[in-house]
């Protein structure tokens, strides 16, 4: 299956609309108010998301950075990239968990440049700040704003919305075929959603209706 997952666009560009809510309703309101710089207050002007692998951290950070005067940063971004910059509006730090020595004490600069020239700065973690191996100053810097862990969803959750991504674009699933899916394949929604693609290609490639018995098919041939 990830050879034919390489092939489709998985990599779509992430946006706030396409995060699936599910628990995390407060949460995607403040990144929108975040997004259109409506965040104003000095604990929404600092915002630190933890959560499992899967739960769209990444997502909602990458969806961020689409916004003008924005600043991805990754533990494999340079460690001038971490300077303060006032043409930067928004600062976005992911897995600071593996941010590297050095780089965990740019982002602490850069959490004091933020608090008293201006911006704001959305960081994502594996772990509560409490719990996150960083050095104890940054630990206490991620902890300045509001701490929101993002909730992963549901398989009721994930199969409605991957029903509803079907229908938007007039794929027909057969009963059996979702809930197969999520118990046989990557469970994370941007697999999830690459594989619904991968589906509707090859069903239109074989001429056949998207049923269990295809999907197994599909599994196998590239497993």
């Amino acid at each position: 299956m990830r050879q034919l997952l390489l092939d489709l666009p998985a990599d779509k560009p992430q946006t706030l609309e396409s995060f699936v809510t599910g628990a995390n309703a407060e949460l995607a309101a403040l990144l929108q108010r975040v997004a259109h710089a409506q965040a104003t207050s000095l604990d929404e002007r600092f915002v630190y998301l933890w959560g499992e692998a899967g739960a769209g951290k990444s997502h909602l950070l990458q969806a961020l950075a689409a916004t003008p005067r924005a600043r991805l940063l990754t533990p494999a971004s340079a460690l001038a990239d971490f300077d303060y910059d006032p043409d930067t509006a928004l600062y976005l730090i992911d897995d600071t968990q593996q941010l590297s020595a050095e780089a965990q004490i740019a982002a602490f600069a850069l959490f004091n440049q933020v608090r008293e020239r201006g911006g704001n700065l959305v960081a994502a973690g594996n772990a509560a700040p409490a719990g996150l191996a960083v050095r104890e100053d940054l630990r206490t810097r991620l902890g300045w704003g509001l701490i929101y862990q993002v909730h992963g969803l549901s398989d009721d959750d994930k199969i409605a919305a991957l029903t509803h991504a079907a229908q938007a674009r007039g794929i027909v699933l057969s009963a059996g075929v979702l809930p197969y899916l999520l118990t046989h394949f990557a469970r994370d929604m941007r697999s999830l959603s690459a594989m619904l693609d991968a589906l509707d290609q090859y069903s239109l490639e074989t001429k056949r209706p998207i049923t269990l018995p295809l999907l197994r098919e599909l599994l196998q041939r590239n497993d």
